[in-house]
């Protein structure tokens, strides 16, 4: 039996109304959860791509594939985790600082290579890009020295690397 696994599923979809729904759909239908999504325009204005993080087998991440294939908007798939790429995810986070605790948020801001957005009196504002697992490990740390406001996260982009491209373009 396969093992449970994160996967990150990348697609192009026509730039349509509805495109997003009927992708969304599929899972939900299928009882599969999404745990983040993404979509944003390529570099043909009629194309999207759509990039999401899912739980399951090889086996059911293989059917899930097969199955978008079929969506009239779906113009190619690629489930990212099975080859070489580059995982990122964007984070913006809002902490009140107490004037103790602005030494901890500084460390932690080196450290992980963090870039101060706003600065006020008792308030940052954070960005911070990096594979998921870091991003955890850096709300964690921070939000273990002061109280957050505010936690946003784009979730997981992810591209191949050299030249391979989705869906063979």
């Amino acid at each position: 039996m396969d093992a449970i696994m994160r996967h990150i599923i990348s697609l192009l979809v026509s730039n349509e109304a509805g495109a997003l729904a009927r992708v969304s759909a599929l899972f939900s239908t299928r009882g599969y959860n999404i745990e983040s999504l993404n979509v944003a325009p390529t570099q043909n204005p009629d194309i999207s791509r759509l990039t999401l993080v899912t739980r399951g087998s090889d086996t059911v991440i293989e059917q899930i594939n097969q199955q978008l294939l079929k969506l009239v908007d779906v113009v190619g798939t690629a489930d990212m985790t099975m080859d070489d790429h580059i995982e990122r995810e964007l984070l913006m986070i809002k902490a009140r600082v107490a004037p103790d605790e602005l030494n901890g948020i500084r460390e932690a801001v080196d450290d992980f290579g963090a870039r101060v957005l706003d600065e006020r009196p008792e308030v940052y504002t954070v960005e911070l890009t990096g594979i998921s697992e870091y991003i955890d490990e850096f709300v964690k740390r921070v939000g273990s020295g002061c109280k957050l406001i505010s936690v946003v996260r784009s979730g997981a982009m992810a591209v191949s690397r050299g030249e391979a491209l989705l869906g063979g373009r």
